[in-house]
């Protein structure tokens, strides 16, 4: 049964563990936390008689995300660096990520890296017919390929200064 911390410990453990947890990156864009992009959903330490146990739950941008495995390895393996020795990473497909899971800051950091954010969806379905350019701003944009570097991203090319561009699609 894992329960909410009850003392200065507890907390401060839960704080240690989310922290190490959360400053993961993600290696396809490798400017993105975990934490930026959504995909941590919870941590939970429970404390046993063998010391305390981490419980780390993600969820993949979609089902079949090459890049899960090394995010799992890559999130047990910092919060052992962080003092927790047990430690479980959970992968969860339901409810399926979403880009409304992304935070401002992550946006911001696809937009300075280059890589046109997913626009908000507010629970509606989008049809994207423009996308920002992220190197010049201009909105004459056309979209190249529904496939770019990555499933999670399309290629597109600004009119205005030629250069093309991944857009993170928004699903």
């Amino acid at each position: 049964m894992v329960s909410a911390p009850t003392d200065e410990r507890e907390t401060s453990a839960l704080e240690t563990a989310r922290s190490a947890a959360a400053a993961v990156l993600d290696p396809e864009v490798p400017v993105l936390t975990i934490e930026d992009l959504g995909v941590l959903r919870a941590v939970a330490v429970e404390h046993g008689p063998d010391g305390p146990t981490v419980t780390v739950t993600v969820t993949p941008t979609y089902s079949g995300c090459p890049a899960m495995e090394v995010i799992e390895r890559d999130v047990a393996d910092a919060v052992r660096a962080a003092g927790f020795e047990q430690v479980r990473v959970r992968r969860v497909l339901s409810p399926a990520w979403t880009t409304d899971w992304m935070t401002e800051a992550g946006r911001r950091k696809l937009a300075d890296y280059g890589i046109a954010p997913p626009s908000a969806r507010d629970g509606a379905a989008l049809l994207q017919i423009s996308v920002r350019c992220p190197q010049c701003g201009s909105p004459d944009t056309r979209e190249l390929s529904r496939f770019g570097s990555t499933a999670c991203k399309s290629m597109w090319q600004c009119v205005a200064c030629r250069e093309p561009f991944d857009h993170f699609k928004a699903h």
